[in-house]
């Protein structure tokens, strides 16, 4: 829906991005092909954008497990993106336990 589509710009900064059609059980949204690393995004709309990572976490579980089912090595980012109503976003790389912020260049927000 609409947040796929606001997305696409944003993925577009990154490099070449294939739309995947949505089914349910889908592992992700769209993946941004680079030179490296490839990127599996799992794209949602979040009603509550304010939460710590380990509430994100927590909220957001099954989509994180998707997103774990997928191979994770330094060429592949797996990455939940989230956006609010108002149109905010937050970037999150998964990681085998936990997850790590990232700007929206795809860089580790220190």
């Amino acid at each position: 829906g609409r947040t796929l589509a606001a997305a696409l710009p944003i993925a577009e900064i990154r490099g070449m991005v294939q739309k995947v059609r949505s089914a349910r059980g889908s592992l992700y949204d769209i993946v941004i092909a680079t030179a490296v690393p490839v990127a599996f995004v799992r794209v949602k709309y979040a009603d509550r954008i304010d939460l710590t990572i380990e509430e994100t976490e927590e909220f957001h579980r099954e989509a994180i497990g998707r997103l774990r089912a997928i191979v994770s090595t330094e060429k592949i980012s797996r990455e939940l993106w989230l956006r609010s109503r108002h149109g905010t976003w937050r970037f999150f790389r998964v990681l085998k336990t936990g997850l790590v912020e990232l700007s929206r260049n795809g860089m580790p927000l220190e």
